[in-house]
């Protein structure tokens, strides 16, 4: 007997019919952009003023690859890291639950010429877009405040891009397995948090047991933090092309992932 590749699990079929979608919850954020912007960056700041500035006075500077660095400049490094996997994670999440599940919207634009591949590929978009909305924002105040003036921190504007559609894609994960909001707490706890304190947003690497730095290289943070990290250092990140593959493999994986779960969860 043959077995045959489900259905759920066939390649993507995409078109440029994503576009309208994601111009639909451009306009519709548009009105709410101000208490987004807000919301989005006030806690990130708040991190990094009570950490940076707080903490940074006892620790003073830390030393990252043999170079002894500010603490504040280590941690907002990490940090516009975070931000980007935060602000990509929460609106692929609870936004994109709301516009699936609860509000019916993906329904509605479905009866239109539009495949749920095209909508779930907006969507990822659109979780990325409001990502680099949000780490602009932050960078630009990390600038004001002097906290680095390297040219390569170009470089760190299109890689934060990368980190937000990688967790954007891992997130729908999520999206596509939840029967209601509480369930989003899991993967918040269990996911989310420990990769926060695991991938060097907040200390080096080097301070961890040797056991737990071997999980720590495995996940996506650790090595978004590692591409842009050096940037604001003036420097630039080694083994850059070995980061980046990385992270296309977690968007591959994760978005085909997203996909056949979502495709499942619409054909019941």
């Amino acid at each position: 007997m043959t077995h045959t590749t489900p259905s759920f699990w066939r390649p993507p079929t995409l078109s440029l019919r994503w576009w309208p979608v994601f111009l639909r919850n451009l306009l519709v954020w548009r009105k709410l952009a101000i208490p987004s912007l807000v919301g989005n960056i006030a806690e990130p700041l708040m991190w990094l003023v009570a950490f940076g500035y707080g903490m940074g006075a006892l620790v003073g500077q830390v030393n990252h690859g043999g170079q002894q660095v500010p603490y504040i400049l280590f941690l907002a490094s990490g940090s516009i890291c975070m931000s980007a996997m935060n602000a990509a994670t929460f609106e692929a999440l609870y936004s994109a639950f709301s516009r699936m599940h609860v509000q019916k919207t993906w329904d509605g634009i479905m009866n239109a010429p539009v495949d749920l591949d095209d909508v779930l590929l907006a969507e990822m978009l659109w979780a990325a877009f409001k990502a680099l909305f949000t780490v602009t924002a932050i960078l630009g105040v990390m600038l004001g405040l002097g906290i680095s003036h390297s040219p390569k921190l170009l470089l760190a504007w299109p890689i934060l891009l990368c980190t937000g559609i990688t967790f954007s894609c891992i997130a729908l994960i999520f999206n596509a397995l939840a029967k209601g909001y509480d369930f989003f707490t899991y993967y918040f706890t269990l996911f989310l948090t420990p990769m926060m304190f695991l991938s060097g947003v907040f200390f080096p690497r080097e301070q961890l047991p040797d056991w737990v730095r071997v999980f720590s290289d495995v996940l996506p943070l650790t090595h978004a933090v590692a591409l842009v990290r050096p940037l604001f250092m003036d420097r630039w990140p080694e083994q850059a092309g070995w980061h980046l593959l990385v992270l296309l493999a977690y968007t591959v994986i994760g978005f085909w992932v997203a996909l056949a779960l979502t495709r499942k969860r619409f054909a019941r």
